[in-house]
């Protein structure tokens, strides 16, 4: 659960302008039975840097079984048409733990250390020159570059190395034709969507992150729609969760150029 605001914070990160320009994305997540969360996003792409923040928070009953609230954000710049995280922070509080990292890179974007907390206990790493390193990014700049590649080409279709000081996986991004969303309570955009998959593949994970474990295991499908002509996640599903199927609705989309 803890990385839900990150994958769906990602998710929102779509537009076809090349000037500067900001999203607010606000979704209602569902997992099987339960109306479970609400999820806010808000990014800005400029030509020279970029920055995105979130927040997720379960609701109704469902916080009342699984409490879960955390904010992310990542701060960075662009260059030579490459998006270079500077600065990751995260904080979340469950039932029984408040957890806590950073990610501090260099100017040229390599990571230099993490900083962690749980439950009033810290640590800091330095993290040393390794080759495998290099080309790596934290999870929210992974949706960062898939954004400007989907504005440059259209197309989801990537594979992208992820390093968290701790841990190395690849997110996967494949095209998986398109499809018509209809209307309905839920759901106001209802029309025709390019149809996206993202997988984590290579991840071990060992704390309480429930979606992590989750999407290490299946796909995560997501659907690209056009609002007055600029692209937009309308909808996120994965077939199967330990609580049953989950399914994200764009309930509210600002724009701002």
């Amino acid at each position: 659960m803890k990385k839900i605001g990150l994958i769906l914070l990602g998710m929102a990160l779509f537009s076809r302008s090349a000037a500067a320009f900001s999203v607010m994305h606000e979704f209602n997540i569902g997992i099987g039975p339960f109306d479970a969360s609400r999820t806010r996003f808000s990014y800005t792409l400029e030509p020279e840097s970029f920055e995105v923040n979130s927040s997720v928070k379960t609701f109704g009953v469902f916080d009342t079984l699984y409490p879960f609230k955390a904010d992310y954000k990542t701060a960075g710049k662009v260059s030579k048409n490459n998006l270079l995280p500077l600065n990751y922070r995260y904080k979340s509080q469950t039932r029984f733990n408040k957890r806590s990292k950073e990610l501090v890179y260099d100017d040229a974007g390599t990571l230099l250390y993490r900083k962690s907390s749980k439950n009033g206990r810290s640590k800091k790493v330095g993290i040393a020159n390794d080759d495998k390193n290099n080309g790596t990014t934290d999870f929210q700049t992974v949706f960062a570059k898939l954004a400007r590649q989907y504005q440059k080409v259209r197309f989801c279709d990537s594979r992208m190395p992820v390093f968290d000081g701790k841990r190395r996986f690849d997110v996967i991004f494949k095209d998986e034709g398109t499809e018509t969303l209809p209307q309905s309570e839920k759901f106001s955009f209802g029309g025709k969507a390019a149809k996206c998959s993202m997988y984590i593949d290579k991840l071990k994970n060992d704390d309480d992150d429930m979606l992590m474990q989750i999407s290490a295991e299946r796909p995560i499908y997501f659907w690209i729609m056009e609002r007055e002509g600029k692209p937009f996640i309308a909808r996120i599903h994965i077939d199967e969760t330990p609580l049953g199927a989950l399914d994200a609705y764009a309930a509210d989309i600002q724009i701002k150029d």
